[in-house]
C-alpha cells in the first residue's frame, strides 16, 4: 500500500531520471522542492492525461489519485523547451490537452506517448525537432568549471533554462542530499559537517522549506506520508 516509485539513471545529456509509480491506498504525498522539471504521463479511470510539471522551490502537499499508474521523465539542469519558458514553471505545471492512451498533442506536432523503455529515443526526436534544447553552460557552471563568459551572461542564461539562480539550485540539491542521508541512518551531526550546514538549526530550516520533513521524522523512515522522488545523484 502507497506510493510506489521505481527509477533510473539515463545516458542521456538531456535525462536526469527516469521514473514510474503507482498509487495504492494513499490520497496525499508531500512533493519535495527539486531544480528540475518533469514531463508526466499518468492514467486514472481509463483517462489519461500530460503535464510538464515545472521545478519546485519548496516542499508541499500533493493529492494521489487512487489506484493511478505515473510515468515521468526528469530532465537535466540546462534542458528546456523554448516554446515553454523555464521562468512560467517554476512552482506551476503546464497541462497538455487531448492525450490518450497511445498519441498526445505537443508544439503542432502529434507524438507517440513514450514509456519507462523507450524515454531516450523520445527524448532524441524532441531534440532532433527543435522542442528540446539545452545550454551546456549550466552543466558546466555546476561542475565548477571556469566559465569563458561575463558572469552577467552566466547567470542570464542559467535563469532563462532553469528558471532559478544558482544558488536556489544549490540549496534544493543539499537539502535533497541530507534527506536522503538521514534515510540511510547516517546521524545528524554528520550531515551536517558533510553538507556544509552552519549548525542543527540550519539544517532544520533548510528540511522544512525543501523537504517537508524533519531530520527525526526521515531517520525514523517510513512517515505516514510518502514523499516524492528522492535519488541519488
Amino acid at each position: 500500500m502507497g506510493l510506489e516509485i521505481e527509477d533510473r539513471s539515463s545516458d542521456s545529456p538531456y535525462i536526469e531520471r527516469v521514473w514510474r509509480s503507482t498509487s495504492h491506498g494513499v490520497e496525499r504525498m508531500t512533493s519535495v522542492a527539486t531544480a528540475h522539471w518533469d514531463l508526466v504521463f499518468w492514467e486514472h479511470r481509463g483517462r489519461v492525461s500530460v503535464a510538464v510539471q515545472g521545478p519546485e522551490t519548496r516542499a508541499s502537499p500533493a493529492p494521489v489519485p487512487e489506484d493511478a499508474t505515473f510515468f515521468g521523465i526528469n530532465f537535466s539542469l540546462g534542458t528546456s523547451m523554448p516554446h515553454l519558458p523555464a521562468g512560467r514553471l517554476v512552482d506551476g505545471a503546464v497541462e497538455i490537452p487531448d492525450a490518450t492512451r497511445t498519441s498526445f498533442w505537443l508544439k503542432g506536432s502529434t507524438w507517440r506517448v513514450p514509456d519507462y523503455d523507450n524515454a531516450e529515443a523520445f527524448v532524441r526526436r524532441m531534440a532532433r525537432e527543435g522542442v528540446l534544447v539545452r545550454d551546456p553552460l549550466v552543466a558546466a557552471v555546476l561542475r565548477g568549471d571556469p566559465p569563458d563568459v561575463s558572469e552577467r551572461t552566466v547567470q542570464r542564461r542559467f535563469a532563462a533554462a532553469t528558471g532559478l539562480t544558482r544558488g536556489a539550485v544549490r540549496q534544493i540539491d543539499r537539502a535533497r542530499r541530507a534527506a536522503i542521508l538521514l534515510l540511510e541512518g547516517v546521524p545528524v551531526h554528520d550531515v551536517i559537517h558533510l553538507l556544509g550546514y552552519f549548525d542543527q538549526p540550519h539544517l532544520a530550516r533548510s528540511l522544512a522549506r525543501y523537504i517537508g520533513r524533519t531530520a527525526t521524522q526521515l531517520s525514523a523512515r517510513g512517515p505516514s506520508e510518502p514523499l516524492s522522488l528522492l535519488y541519488k545523484t
